[in-house]
């Protein structure tokens, strides 16, 4: 009944859900000696959505690895904490304003 943007943000809700995953995941493996980051390629994941190809999830390059071979960096961490709770919120927004045009439409044709 919802049109294919709320398709979209569904899905994309569920990218983040995902993301948010790894991030903890990768702030419990703070200390973690050889433990490699893990994060989603958001671009690839939308592609993947319209092509059918399955879900890669990439180790981020460019971080310092520490001695132990562990290249978490708790700054990326949070800072990726903080933007997808905001991409989360803005979503939700966004899909709510879409199942209130609905329940309008419904309302109106009783």
């Amino acid at each position: 009944m919802l049109d294919p943007i709320s398709h979209r943000l569904e899905y994309y809700m569920d990218l983040l859900s995902a993301r948010q995953k790894l991030v903890a995941s990768n702030i419990a493996n703070l200390d973690t000696p050889g433990y490699r980051t893990r994060d989603i390629d958001f671009h690839f994941e939308f592609m993947s959505e319209v092509e059918g190809v399955p879900s890669n999830v990439v180790e981020p390059g460019g971080l310092k690895v520490k001695s132990d071979g562990n290249n978490v960096d708790m700054d990326r961490e949070a800072r990726l904490l903080s933007e997808n709770a905001i991409r989360f919120n803005a979503a939700t927004n966004l899909l709510r304003g879409q199942i209130r045009m609905v329940r309008s439409a419904i309302q109106e044709g009783k």
